[in-house]
C-alpha cells in the first residue's frame, strides 16, 4: 500500500521510472508475423474470454498459451461490469511471459475502461470485482479513509452507524484494496501503465476506439508517447492529491478538478500541491479522455462511409497502415463485421452475454485469410458486411434489402397522421412490423422520397431511411420507412441531448448540408430533420421540395460556408447521367437529373 507519507520525491521518481518502462516497452510495430488472433471488450467474462481462445488455438484448456509465434492482440476493456476481471488480468500476465518464450507475443491495448480505472473513473466497476480484491484489504485501511471521508465532510459528529452504513455502501468490500492495485505501483496499475494505445502488425492497426484526425495528427508515437505519458502522469497526480489530503480514492474522476480548485484559495503559489492541482486541470484536457481519442472514438463505426472514408484513409497513412481493428463499439449483431471495403474490421460482439447478449468471437488474420472463431465452435466463418443501417429497426437482423421488400409487399394496416402532419401507416409481412411514412407522387414520373434514398445508395451517405414507391388505399405515391424509436430535431434542440453522439452532430449537419444543396431542397425543417435515438444517427425525410431545375443553392443555405472535402469529391465524381438514369430513372424525370448533375459540378468547383 502507498503510504499516506508517501513523500513527493518518491511519486515524482516513480512517475520517471514508469515513464522509462513505457519508452523501453514502445515496440509499437510488428511485420512478418504469420498469424493474429485479436478480440476485444472482455469485460471480465473470463470463461467466455477462454473458451475462445481455445478454439483459436492460442490457449489450452488449462489456460496455458500453445499458440507458438502467435501474436495476440486484446484492443482493451478487459474491466468493468462483469465479475472476473481480476482472474482475466492475471490470465494475461501470465500468457504475456509465455508467448514471449514461445516465439510469440500476447499484446493488451489501453481501452477506455482501463484508462477509467487508473485516473478514478469507477462508473463501471461491479461489486464482483472490488470483492475479488476484499482478501487484501485490511480493517485498518478501511477505518483510516473513513476517518478522512468524514472529516472532510465535517461530519465527525454525526450519528457514527448511519456514516457507516453510507461509507460502506459507496465504499464496498475490496474497495480500497482495488484502488490500491491500480495505483501507478500497484500490481495491475504500473502493469497496464506500459501498455500502448496502439499497435500496427503487417500493417492491420489495432485500436480500442478508433483512428480519428486526432490521430491523423499525432501519428503512432505521438499516441503511444504523448497519451501513455498523460495517463502515467494522471495517476500520478491524482496519488500526490490523495497524500496531501485534496482528493480521496473514491473521489470521482469528473469532480477531481472543481474538488481540487476549491484548495487553492488556501495555498501559497507556487506549492507543490499547487502544481498538481494546476496539473491535473491541465492533464483533463487530454485527448485521452476526448471523445475524438483513440479510446473513445466511434466514428469508424457509426459515421456514414461518405464522411468517414477519406478521414480513416489520412489516420491509416499518418500511422503506415491499411486497415484497423477496433473495438469499443458492439456490433448490431453480435458478429465480427467488415466496413468500408475491408479498411475496419469490428470485433466487439459483446462477449459479456449478460449484459450485452452477445458471444465471444475472435479475429484470425493469416497471411492475406481473414476469419473469425467463436466460444462456440473453432470451425472458421468470414466477417459479416457491415448492415447499411438507417434508423434503428425493430429487429437488428431487418437489413435494408429487407426492409424494401417489406414495404413494397407488406400488408398495409393502422394509418394515421402526427401532431407535425406526417402521414403513418403500418407495414407488416406477417413476422415484422415497421412503420413508414406515405407521401403522393409529387408529380409524373416523380417520387422524391424514393429518388433521395437511392441518390443516398449511390452516394454512400447513410442518412435517408429505405423507399420504395407503392400504392396505398389507390393512390400512388411511395413507403419511407421510419426509425423504430426517434425525435425530430426540434424535440432535439430543445432537449439538448446528442451532444455526445457516436457520430457528431457537427460532421452529420455538414453532411445534410451538402445533400440538400445538391438536390435543391427547399423543404428541409427541423420536422423534416429525425434522429435514431439508439445512436443519434440523423434520418433525412421530407423530400417534396428538393429536386428543383434551378442552380445554386437554396436560399437558407446561400450563406453557409461548404467545403467539399475528398471524400464528397470522390463520391460526386460518380455520378454521371448513365449512373442516375439506371438508378432513377423510373423515379426522377429527365429534367431534374440533368439539373442534379449541373449542381454537382457546382459543388465540384468549389
Amino acid at each position: 500500500m502507498m503510504s499516506v507519507r508517501t513523500t513527493v520525491r518518491t511519486i515524482l521518481a516513480l512517475a520517471l521510472s514508469l515513464t522509462a518502462t513505457i519508452a523501453f516497452a514502445s515496440e509499437w510495430r510488428f511485420d512478418d508475423v504469420d498469424r493474429v488472433v485479436a478480440l476485444s471488450d472482455v469485460h471480465g467474462a473470463y470463461e467466455p474470454m477462454s473458451k475462445t481462445l481455445v478454439n483459436a488455438g492460442v490457449i489450452d484448456e488449462d489456460g496455458h498459451w500453445v499458440g507458438g509465434e502467435t501474436h495476440l492482440v486484446i484492443t482493451g476493456d478487459l474491466l468493468d461490469r462483469g465479475p472476473d476481471s481480476r482472474l482475466v488480468m492475471d490470465l494475461l500476465m501470465r500468457l504475456e511471459t509465455e508467448a514471449e518464450a514461445a516465439g510469440g507475443k500476447a499484446h493488451l491495448l489501453i481501452g477506455n475502461h482501463e484508462a477509467m480505472n487508473l485516473v478514478g473513473d469507477l462508473r463501471y466497476v461491479a461489486r464482483e470485482e472490488y470483492a475479488a480484491f476484499a482478501a487484501d484489504e485490511s480493517a485498518d485501511e478501511r477505518e483510516h479513509w473513513f476517518q478522512r471521508d468524514v472529516a472532510r465532510a465535517g461530519l465527525e459528529n454525526g450519528d457514527e452507524l448511519a456514516l457507516r452504513a453510507r461509507f460502506d455502501e459507496s465504499h464496498p468490500p475490496g474497495f480500497f484494496a482495488h484502488r490500491r492495485a491500480f495505483a501507478a505501483d500497484g500490481e495491475y496499475g504500473a502493469w497496464l501503465l506500459t501498455k500502448p494505445l496502439v499497435v500496427v502488425i503487417n500493417e492491420t492497426a489495432f485500436v480500442h476506439g478508433g483512428l480519428s484526425p486526432l490521430i491523423a495528427g499525432m501519428g503512432l508515437d505521438g499516441v503511444n508517447e504523448g497519451l501513455s505519458n498523460d495517463l502515467t502522469r494522471y495517476v500520478s497526480v491524482f496519488a500526490k492529491l490523495q497524500q496531501d489530503g485534496v482528493l480521496l480514492p473514491g473521489d470521482n474522476f469528473y469532480e477531481h478538478e472543481s474538488i481540487a480548485m476549491a484548495f487553492r484559495p488556501g495555498l501559497e503559489t507556487g506549492t507543490e500541491t499547487m502544481t498538481a492541482i494546476n496539473e491535473i486541470s491541465e492533464l483533463r484536457e487530454s485527448g485521452l479522455h476526448a471523445l475524438d481519442g483513440p479510446l473513445w472514438y466511434r466514428g469508424n463505426v457509426y459515421c456514414s462511409p461518405l464522411i468517414e472514408s477519406s478521414r480513416l484513409d489520412e489516420a491509416l497513412a499518418a500511422i503506415g497502415a491499411s486497415r484497423v481493428v477496433v473495438g469499443h463499439s458492439p456490433t448490431p449483431n453480435r458478429r465480427v463485421l467488415d466496413r468500408l471495403d475491408g479498411r475496419v474490421l469490428e470485433v466487439d460482439t459483446g462477449m459479456l452475454s449478460a449484459y450485452y447478449s452477445g458471444r465471444g468471437h475472435a479475429l484470425v488474420l493469416e497471411g492475406d485469410e481473414v476469419s473469425v472463431v467463436s466460444e462456440l465452435s473453432p470451425e472458421p466463418t468470414v466477417p459479416m458486411l457491415h448492415p447499411r443501417r438507417v434508423g434503428e429497426r425493430p429487429a437488428p437482423g431487418l437489413l435494408a434489402e429487407d426492409l424494401e421488400r417489406l414495404l413494397a409487399t407488406g400488408t398495409v394496416g393502422e394509418a394515421r397522421v402526427d401532431a407535425a402532419g406526417r402521414n403513418i401507416v403500418t407495414v407488416s409481412d406477417g413476422t415484422a412490423t415497421v412503420e413508414a411514412l406515405f407521401a403522393e407522387k409529387a408529380g409524373r414520373g416523380f417520387y422524391p422520397d424514393v429518388a433521395a434514398y437511392r441518390l443516398d445508395r449511390l452516394l454512400d451517405l447513410a442518412a435517408v431511411p429505405v423507399a420504395v414507391v407503392r400504392e396505398v388505399d389507390g393512390v400512388d405515391g411511395s413507403l419511407q420507412f421510419l426509425p423504430h424509436r426517434w425525435i425530430d430535431e426540434q424535440q432535439r434542440f430543445d432537449s439538448g441531448r446528442g451532444a455526445s453522439a457516436p457520430c457528431s452532430l457537427d460532421l452529420q449537419w455538414s453532411t445534410m448540408y451538402m445533400f440538400d444543396t445538391l438536390i435543391y431542397n427547399e423543404g428541409r425543417t427541423r420536422q423534416r430533420t429525425l434522429y435514431s435515438t439508439d445512436a443519434w444517427q440523423l434520418v433525412l425525410i421530407g423530400h417534396a421540395n428538393a429536386f428543383s431545375n434551378r442552380r445554386g443553392r437554396p436560399r437558407h443555405l446561400e450563406s453557409l460556408s461548404l467545403e467539399v472535402d475528398e471524400g464528397w469529391r470522390q463520391a460526386l465524381a460518380t455520378l454521371n447521367a448513365e449512373s442516375l438514369e439506371v438508378e432513377l430513372g423510373d423515379v426522377l424525370d429527365a429534367r431534374r437529373r440533368r439539373a442534379l448533375l449541373s449542381r454537382r459540378d457546382d459543388l465540384l468547383d468549389l
